[in-house]
C-alpha cells in the first residue's frame, strides 16, 4: 500500500468506514476488469472524469459501468457546452491521480471543490461500490451510506442525473 492509500484507509477509519479489499493487477477500464471476470462484490463503477468545453467546469460523473454515455445528450440535458473528457494533466491538477485510477474516492484530493460530483440515478439501487483507492491495482469495496459520509466529509454534495446513455 503507498503512501497514499495509507492515508486515505486513516481517513476511512477515522470516518468509521469499513471495507472489503480486493488486489489485482492493474485495470485502467472496465472492459480490463470484466475481461479478467474478477469476482468482487458491489457494483462496478464507471469513472468518468469531465470538463465542459471551456474548461471551467469539472464533473466525476459516476454510472454503471455497462453504460456508453452520450456526453453530447448529456451536455444538453445539463445545459452545458460540450462536455468531454479531462486530459490526463486536469486529472492530476484537480483530482491527483492517473487516468485509470479515478474513482468516487479520489475526491479526497479536491481540496478547493473545484469537481462536482454527479451520480447515476441508476446507481442508487446498489448497496455496496468498487473503488479504487486512488491507484487501479486494488478494488475497495464500500457500502453505498458510507460513501455519502466520506463525501460530506470532503465538502461534496452529489447531484443525481439520469444519465443519458447510447
Amino acid at each position: 500500500m503507498n503512501k497514499e492509500q495509507v492515508k486515505l484507509k486513516a481517513l476511512l477509519s477515522t470516518l468509521s468506514i469499513e471495507f472489503k479489499s480486493y488486489e489485482h493487477e492493474p485495470l485502467p477500464t472496465c472492459t480490463d476488469a470484466q475481461r479478467l471476470g474478477l469476482k468482487r462484490s458491489g457494483v462496478q463503477i464507471k469513472n468518468l472524469f469531465l470538463r465542459d468545453n471551456r474548461g471551467k467546469q469539472h464533473i466525476l460523473c459516476l454510472t454503471r459501468a455497462q453504460l456508453k454515455v452520450n456526453l453530447k445528450a448529456l451536455s444538453s440535458q445539463q445545459k452545458l457546452s460540450r462536455l468531454g473528457l479531462a486530459s490526463p494533466e486536469r486529472l492530476d491538477k484537480y483530482l491527483g491521480v492517473k487516468p485509470g485510477c479515478v474513482s468516487a474516492l479520489s475526491l479526497v484530493n479536491d481540496i478547493n471543490n473545484s469537481v462536482e460530483l454527479w451520480l447515476d440515478s441508476g446507481l442508487l439501487n446498489e448497496l455496496e461500490w468498487q473503488c479504487h483507492p486512488l491507484e487501479n491495482d486494488k478494488t475497495w469495496v464500500i457500502q453505498q451510506y458510507d460513501l455519502y459520509t466520506f463525501w460530506r466529509h470532503t465538502g461534496h454534495s452529489p447531484k443525481v442525473v439520469d444519465i443519458p446513455c447510447l
